[in-house]
């Protein structure tokens, strides 16, 4: 189908609202929706959190004129069962609403498909496509999460020209630019969970908050460490009653160390295999069964090298900054490609720029 300017303007707002949900809605999809009615905006809607109105109903709600005979934008193929809240296609053909247009289509395998089929044997026109790969981005996590279980994983770091993540010393305040830093405040702000290994820890002390931005709760902390060598006294243990906060260890880690974590507020979870180490893939499928559907991988060194090694990360974010320091910290470690012919690439290569660093971004092939 060819889009038009004016379906294109609308489902770009449609997008606009989704977004306000992401890293809120777990494990549902962020999803927006907007009702025209002769050029105007009469209702809108996005998905707030799970439980909560879907985005169409919150749209028709919202709406102070009747809806008959409108239009209603939404990036995602409405629901057509009952779960926690009513069918949504139900909510639009009891509204009068006479056209549909769609981003996605649902292909989750969950109970959410055959919504536009309805709707057309209900007599109303839909379309669909409408910015579809936009639209399909916005809920990339919630398919990984439905048809796998496992979260969406985005290994975000920033390095130097020369491919480094700090000095010969350790120091890696600050590498990329402020505008860099904020964004990825915002990014932290979409997403369900933080993930960093006892390195990063030891090295930066970070609190892994929100701190930039809209307000909210900020997402699920958590520390990939064997040997359960983060101090109690880390900025992140000492807000573990706050911020919630997984550490991952191994048996490796004493019994009396797990408790006084514990004791803090910081939930420990013991990898029941890895050979000493903490596996990886068993702690993504927990955080999948905790229904978290986005992962943000920050940091670099081992994790990084382990988590692209078995094949976890979906997506990759470098922040390029100008500097050049040398030195043998590199971003990625733990196993390197003996031909170039078998490097790890990327799709989809997305390349911006932030204050003065370069962003790359893409999907691992």
């Amino acid at each position: 189908m060819i889009n038009t300017e004016r379906d294109i303007y609308w489902m770009k707002r449609a997008i606009e609202l989704a977004r306000k949900g992401k890293g809120r809605t777990s494990p549902n999809p962020a999803v927006g929706a907007v009702i025209v009615k002769n050029g105007k905006v009469i209702g809108e809607g996005w998905h707030r959190k799970a439980g909560k109105p879907h985005a169409e109903v919150g749209a028709i709600r919202s709406r102070k004129v009747s809806p008959k005979g409108s239009t209603i934008y939404v990036t995602l193929e409405p629901c057509n069962h009952h779960g926690k809240t009513p069918p949504c296609v139900e909510a639009i053909i009891e509204a009068g609403i006479k056209e549909v247009v769609i981003g996605s289509k649902d292909t989750s395998p969950k109970k959410g498909m055959k919504g536009a089929a309805k709707l057309r044997r209900a007599g109303l026109s839909v379309r669909t496509g409408v910015l579809k790969d936009e639209c399909d981005r916005l809920i990339e996590d919630f398919i990984k999460h439905s048809t796998t279980g496992l979260p969406l994983v985005l290994l975000k770091t920033a390095i130097t020209l020369d491919g480094k993540v700090a000095t010969s010393s350790g120091d890696s305040k600050w590498i990329s630019s402020k505008e860099s830093r904020r964004y990825v405040h915002a990014l932290r702000n979409e997403m369900d969970a933080v993930m960093i290994g006892v390195e990063t820890v030891l090295a930066d002390d970070p609190q892994l908050t929100v701190r930039h931005g809209r307000p909210r709760l900020n997402p699920l902390r958590v520390v990939v460490d064997s040997s359960l060598r983060i101090s109690p006294d880390s900025q992140i243990i000492e807000t573990a009653f706050e911020v919630p906060t997984i550490i991952a260890t191994t048996r490796k880690a004493k019994i009396a160390q797990i408790m006084k974590l514990e004791k803090c507020g910081a939930n420990v979870l013991v990898s029941p295999k890895g050979g000493g180490k903490v596996n990886l893939r068993w702690l993504l499928e927990e955080l999948g069964r905790r229904d978290v559907m986005s992962v943000m991988l920050e940091g670099a060194g081992k994790l990084a090298g382990a988590a692209i090694k078995e094949k976890l990360v979906d997506r990759v974010m470098f922040f390029i900054a100008p500097k050049i320091v040398g030195g043998s910290h590199s971003a990625v470690t733990g196993f390197s490609v003996v031909k170039m012919a078998d490097a790890w690439e990327l799709a989809n290569v997305e390349v911006r720029r932030s204050g003065v660093d370069v962003v790359i971004e893409g999907r691992i092939k």
